[in-house]
């Protein structure tokens, strides 16, 4: 087998690259209009703990905080305007007092399934002209860029 040309794995991750660029402008969209979905006042920022938030079942802010790379201040405010909004329930921590578990209301629990059925079905759409084994090629590619 030829090893291949410097050249053509520069043009080949050049082209990667930019398609990259644009999944992470199509996802910075999706995060935008799943949130006005969810509450009209809901900002990306805010949707994108949610989600985390419901998936995990019930975390607090210095959790968000460090895995989102986000300042306290920031979830803090996200926080509020999530609790404001009627889509998330805080309680104290039963280890820790000082620590508030956050978990979503279930109002938000139903409009995040509804999204994730809408969401679950367009990626169904957009690939569908792919087979399992190109699907798990890509699915390497993301969890090899993910530990990177």
């Amino acid at each position: 087998m030829i090893a291949p040309q410097a050249a053509d794995v520069d043009e080949a991750l050049a082209e990667f690259q930019s398609q990259l660029n644009l999944m992470f402008a199509k996802a910075r969209t999706l995060w935008k209009e799943s949130a006005a979905r969810v509450h009209p006042e809901l900002q990306p920022a805010g949707y994108k703990l949610l989600t985390f938030i419901a998936r995990s079942g019930g975390t607090n802010a210095h959790q968000l905080s460090e895995c989102f790379e986000m300042d306290k201040s920031v979830v803090s405010r996200q926080v509020r305007m999530l609790e404001e909004l009627g889509l998330l329930e805080s309680r104290a921590d039963e280890r820790d007092g000082r620590l508030r578990v956050l978990t979503a209301a279930p109002r938000a629990l139903e409009m995040l399934a509804a999204l994730r059925a809408d969401h679950a079905e367009r990626m169904r759409s957009a690939m569908i002209g792919l087979t399992p084994a190109e699907i798990e090629v890509a699915s390497k590619v993301f969890r090899v860029l993910a530990e990177a």
